[in-house]
């Protein structure tokens, strides 16, 4: 039998023991552990939740990994490659890929009689995911392609829209122009479908329409691609799925004219990874605070249960209870006070993330923010691993005032008494 748990469990049930003074200051440990909780867990779902949303966005219009020329630099400029490649049928065959597309880029102005607008048309071909603008498609229809007739439908954000005083229908006149050409070259949209993403980085700048377009102004074969985007099962295997399709790519680069190479996500946005790494350091730093806080705490309510049983703690030690069984019976009786306080601390927290989840109580500036309402993502695992943690580094603090047991004297307590 476990004697320390024993004795711990009926101190912890005992309601008629604690008098008024150690029964505040006991509440107030436990409240603070209760908001400590519920803090960290906000933190870290809204955290998460946030790089996740706005990660999501960047790879929506870039994808995970891209497959380019070897000559292409980061501008939208991009040199041709040929879309029949032998090295695409075991890049699919790979556990992390969910799907190749083709794809061309090719930077461009906007112009209406008032206004111009730099931007980037992106060319798609038939096969193309077209479920990330799904979701953010606010007017109009996703643009349909075939493989046979060029379409001149465009799918264009409503912030360009509203700048160029745009709609659903309206012809858009766009000039590109060719560094071995010296006239510029004008082509004319129709306006399908209007997104919003409220990543205005990008929604500022993209339009996407068909990659028979590209073709058509770069003057390349229907063969000829940018290169390809390979999207992913899961983001936190990239570095190992980006490094197995390099080793594909240069192996089956048979012709040097055509050098090949990868290029993830996060190395052809790294301003915005950067910018998501450096909220990690701040969720640590929340989550340090909010521990210590309820460590010591609890250290206040350690020293008053154990000055509130002083005389129990006497008699212990002169039954020849050792220093160490007397200790284990307190830290006992406070992890079923942190216990209490991590119950309430997942209620408050889990009810405010479900509430934010799916009633968005809590808006925010597109413009500042790149997302219209606070992003929570709510993981069981996480919320998981922050009762575990928190539990332990509390209990691991009160191993220090917990020593204070055995500086009691046995004869001073009882001879008191």
């Amino acid at each position: 039998m476990n004697t320390e748990l024993f004795i711990a469990k009926r101190l912890f049930f005992d309601k008629k023991s604690s008098n008024g003074l150690s029964k505040r200051i006991i509440n107030i440990a436990l409240v603070g552990i209760a908001l400590g909780l519920a803090v960290m867990i906000l933190s870290v779902s809204i955290v998460t939740g946030f790089k996740n949303e706005i990660r999501d966005k960047v790879i929506g219009f870039g994808s995970h990994i891209q497959i380019i020329n070897f000559d292409s630099n980061y501008s939208y400029e991009t040199q041709p490659i040929e879309k029949n490649q032998p090295f695409l049928s075991k890049i699919k065959q790979i556990e992390n890929i969910s799907s190749i597309n083709i794809f061309g880029t090719k930077p461009g102005i906007i112009k209406t009689e008032n206004s111009i607008q730099g931007i980037n048309f992106k060319g798609v071909s038939e096969d193309y995911n077209w479920s990330f603008f799904e979701k953010h498609l606010i007017q109009g229809t996703i643009p349909e392609f075939d493989d046979t007739a060029r379409s001149n439908k465009i799918l264009i954000s409503q912030k360009v829209t509203q700048l160029l005083k745009l709609s659903i229908g309206d012809p858009v006149v766009t000039v590109f122009i060719n560094k071995d050409e010296r006239n510029p070259r004008i082509m004319q949209f129709i306006i399908g479908g209007i997104y919003n993403t409220g990543l205005e980085e990008f929604d500022n700048i993209f339009i996407i329409g068909d990659i028979k377009n590209i073709q058509r102004l770069n003057n390349w074969d229907q063969n000829q691609v940018s290169g390809f985007e390979v999207s992913l099962v899961n983001f936190d295997q990239l570095e190992q799925s980006e490094s197995q399709i390099r080793d594909l790519v240069i192996n089956y680069n048979e012709d040097p004219g055509t050098a090949l190479r990868t290029i993830s996500i996060p190395r052809k946005y790294p301003q915005i990874f950067d910018w998501l790494a450096i909220l990690d350091m701040n969720v640590w730093v929340i989550l340090t605070l909010m521990v210590l806080v309820a460590g010591f705490n609890m250290i206040s309510a350690l020293l008053v249960l154990i000055l509130e049983r002083i005389s129990m703690v006497g008699i212990l030690k002169s039954m020849g209870s050792p220093n160490w069984s007397i200790r284990k019976t307190f830290l006992y009786l406070s992890g079923f006070l942190i216990s209490r306080g991590l119950i309430w601390g997942n209620i408050i927290g889990i009810v405010i993330l479900l509430l934010q989840k799916y009633f968005k109580i809590i808006p925010l500036d597109p413009a500042s923010y790149f997302v219209e309402v606070v992003p929570v993502n709510f993981s069981i695992p996480d919320i998981l691993l922050l009762n575990i943690g928190t539990m332990t580094i509390v209990l691991i603090i009160l191993l220090v005032p917990s020593y204070y047991i055995s500086k009691i004297s046995p004869e001073k307590t009882i001879r008191f008494n």
